[in-house]
């Protein structure tokens, strides 16, 4: 396979810390063995990929098999910080209206609250513990002049999805309990909540077999044949699994080479996430930050973070274009280093948890549902941002639709349809991340 970063990004090595891991035992999902058939072949077990077999089954009563290289989860799915969120697109709302039109911008607003309700919905009709918290998320500005900005901000996200968003000023934040000195103010956009990411991975994965389909862990896809016939045959190491439909659900751990039409439409960028120990009563207050609320920054390299109910504390951030041993160690350094100077009151408490994982961009920095190139019958999602809970939850169901032939049934804007261009240089367009990510943190500044 042909696939963009070092081995390490593939294996246990980058995930061997994550604090996920430890809330959370996976059910026995066989691998696959011999010849076996189905109608609707789905590779990959996140939330793309089971959410699609969730939807396919549920919805359409198709016979659909998931087929997963690790455990239902293992990739972005389990390693992301647990945001519910609005977002999926990285392109401003500026931008996707004057290459959309208006209309359609406002259809993407309704597919984000869409996608939240999603989640929402799943959790509640099968009883899916998954820590839920926090009434929607804050934003906060790391310089004067972001406050200023969301501020200009606050109608249009009025007008975009129907709700107030609660301005907070620098002086307010401490009685609000997210003082810390990289703050000059805030905005709360009522919409969306925090969550155990693997929990609710590993919760849809048992919705989705409870519906009917049948899941195969520890089972890579080696190679995809097309049939002169139609349909497709899908190689794993111990198995061959024949289908008349196929659906990629691979986004962040995709290659290059499996199928050669997603060679470089793609761009896998890396998160890194480290957890604290639990924190006392008097670490809290001593720091000011006594919120469960999920928050993130202004930054264009954002860090993300939110108090969990059992009182430890993670954050995240963007960055690092490696994924050998001594980069993760690199990354390591950094992201204590932020965590350090953003919470300083925290400098003595332990991180025994770090990890990194791997989001998907799109050229376009939009998300895409939709065929898979000019294969019949083929349909992939991904691209989806940073904000994947959410967003790859609703592209799921979305590409149960067009797998199932029926219109969908949810917003589905032009921008989320639009093919996915290639990026320039190719198999090098990671080098691209270097300058961009140097021209970000200049801007940061």
């Amino acid at each position: 396979m042909k696939r963009l970063y070092e081995a390490g990004a593939y294996s246990d090595a980058s995930v061997q810390e994550s604090y996920w891991r430890t809330t959370a035992t996976s059910a026995p999902y066989p691998p696959a063995q011999g010849e076996t058939g189905c109608d609707f072949a789905i590779v990959g077990a996140g939330y793309t990929g089971l959410s699609a077999a969730l939807h396919l089954a549920r919805d359409h009563g198709a016979d659909v098999t998931v087929l997963e290289a690790e455990e239902p989860g293992w990739g972005a799915s389990g390693r992301n910080g647990g945001f519910a969120c609005l977002g999926g697109a990285k392109a401003s709302d500026a931008a996707l209206a004057r290459r959309f039109g208006a209309q359609d911008l406002a259809l993407f607003h309704a597919a984000q609250t869409g996608a939240i309700d999603s989640v929402a919905e799943i959790l509640d009709r099968y009883g899916i513990d998954a820590d839920r918290h926090s009434e929607g998320e804050t934003i906060l500005a790391h310089r004067p002049r972001d406050m200023r900005a969301l501020r200009a901000e606050a109608p249009h996200v009025q007008a975009s999805y129907g709700v107030t968003p609660r301005l907070i000023p620098r002086e307010e934040l401490a009685d609000r309990g997210m003082a810390g000195p990289a703050f000059h103010g805030g905005m709360t956009v009522p919409i969306g909540f925090a969550l155990n990411p693997m929990k609710y991975a590993q919760g849809l994965a048992r919705a989705a077999v409870t519906e009917g389909a049948r899941i195969h862990a520890r089972s890579p896809v080696t190679g995809i044949e097309r049939q002169a016939g139609g349909g497709y045959v899908l190689n794993t190491p111990r198995g061959r699994l024949r289908a008349r439909k196929l659906l990629l659900a691979t986004n962040g751990y995709s290659s290059d080479d499996l199928p050669p039409w997603l060679s470089g439409r793609y761009l896998p960028l890396q998160s890194s996430v480290l957890v604290t120990r639990e924190l006392t009563g008097a670490e809290l207050r001593d720091q000011g930050w006594t919120t469960d609320q999920m928050a993130y920054d202004t930054r264009n390299l954002l860090h993300y973070f939110r108090l969990m109910p059992n009182r430890r504390f993670l954050f995240g951030m963007r960055g690092g274009v490696r994924s050998s041993p001594a980069a993760l160690e690199w990354m390591k350094t950094e992201i204590r280093r932020d965590f350090e100077r953003m919470f300083p009151a925290w400098a003595h408490v332990e991180t025994p948890h770090f990890w990194a994982g791997l989001v998907c961009m799109a050229r376009d920095l939009a998300p895409y549902v939709g065929p898979l190139g000019d294969w019949p019958d083929a349909f992939t999602a991904l691209a989806y941002h940073g904000n994947g809970v959410a967003m790859a939850t609703y592209s799921g169901a979305l590409m149960a639709d067009l797998a199932a032939g029926r219109a969908p049934g949810r917003a589905f804007p032009a921008l989320m349809r639009a093919p996915l261009r290639r990026f320039p240089l190719g198999p090098l367009r990671r080098a691209l991340l270097h300058p961009a990510y140097y021209w970000y943190a200049l801007r940061d500044l």
